[in-house]
């Protein structure tokens, strides 16, 4: 029997000291008698009775409730609709309006919505013909010069493709629903030409993160592509990620990728007095020459037969 299971049924408004020093009165008679019949059962050779903790899944269960209760910190309701760019604002009037009412100002509700369709633009490129017969055009500017699809419908093809990995197939059929005249070949020529930028971005990022970090992890994995065996190397720490793929996971292709795009390099040679020359001072480090990588076998048996001689 616990005095606080007794308490908790007493009414509040029977709890009166009397009570209260009673109940804590029978709690101590109620652990007396069971410390004498413990004594008893262990000397008739018996075990006494277990000692039987009260089950915690209750408490758990109030903890878990008053935790959901509970708000996480910075969890305060922010206004959703503060920082929205309005574009566009629409009136709507009250209909039966009684007589005698007053106008009290207007309620807000702002709806966000997305406009997706075709914007075609047409450029008018002044010709003048000049004194001689030559004839002098207006330039267009320098991101249209490349493409007669604009920046934007550019950047979402290569959002759809890369980012939201949807098919080319489903962008054609996408931008055709939209009133985009194009041809697969189109959004295919624009997922895979003309990105040397992103490809030197790349290269600066494997460059830069070499120089600053101060250890690297590296790792690389096989698959099968069109029945040839490629490669995927990952270099990179917590700082930066770099993904190369290749033909090859030699040690050769491995110092290309470190190399970050650039194929020229310098190489020194610790030449001996005794080995290379017989007369004349000795040359402890000479630059060979800098040159492409597979020009390297050539660059040395050359120059080794010129000291030779």
């Amino acid at each position: 029997m616990n005095i606080k299971t007794i308490i908790s049924k007493v009414p509040d408004e029977e709890k009166t000291p009397l009570v209260l020093q009673l109940v804590e009165i029978l709690q101590l008679q109620t652990e007396e008698i069971q410390k004498l019949r413990d004594e008893i059962a262990r000397l008739k050779g018996q075990k006494p009775k277990p000692d039987i903790k009260p089950s915690k899944l209750e408490e758990n269960s109030k903890q878990q409730s008053k935790a959901k209760d509970k708000k996480r910190p910075g969890s305060k309701k922010r206004h959703k609709t503060k920082n929205l760019q309005i574009h566009d604002e629409k009136t709507i009037k009250s209909e039966e309006i009684p007589e005698g009412s007053r106008f009290k100002g207007y309620q807000d509700y702002i709806v966000q919505d997305i406009k997706f369709e075709a914007h075609n633009i047409r450029y008018h490129l002044e010709r003048w013909q000049g004194p001689e017969g030559e004839y002098l055009t207006g330039k267009l500017p320098e991101e249209i010069m490349v493409s007669h699809f604009g920046c934007t419908l550019r950047c979402f093809i290569l959002y759809q493709y890369y980012h939201a990995l949807v098919t080319q197939p489903l962008i054609l059929e996408q931008l055709l629903e939209i009133g985009i005249d194009i041809s697969s070949g189109e959004i295919n020529r624009i997922i895979t030409e003309d990105k040397e930028r992103f490809h030197d971005e790349k290269e600066e990022i494997l460059r830069v993160g070499l120089q600053v970090s101060k250890y690297i992890h590296v790792d690389d994995t096989g698959a099968r592509h069109n029945g040839k065996n490629g490669y995927c190397t990952h270099i990179g720490n917590e700082l930066f990620a770099c993904f190369e793929s290749t033909e090859s996971k030699s040690r050769i292709n491995f110092l290309k990728i470190l190399r970050a795009g650039r194929y020229d390099y310098v190489i020194f040679f610790f030449m001996q007095y005794a080995g290379f020359m017989r007369n004349g001072p000795s040359i402890s480090w000479l630059v060979l020459m800098t040159t492409k990588l597979r020009h390297l076998k050539k660059a040395v048996l050359k120059y080794g037969n010129f000291i030779k001689s």
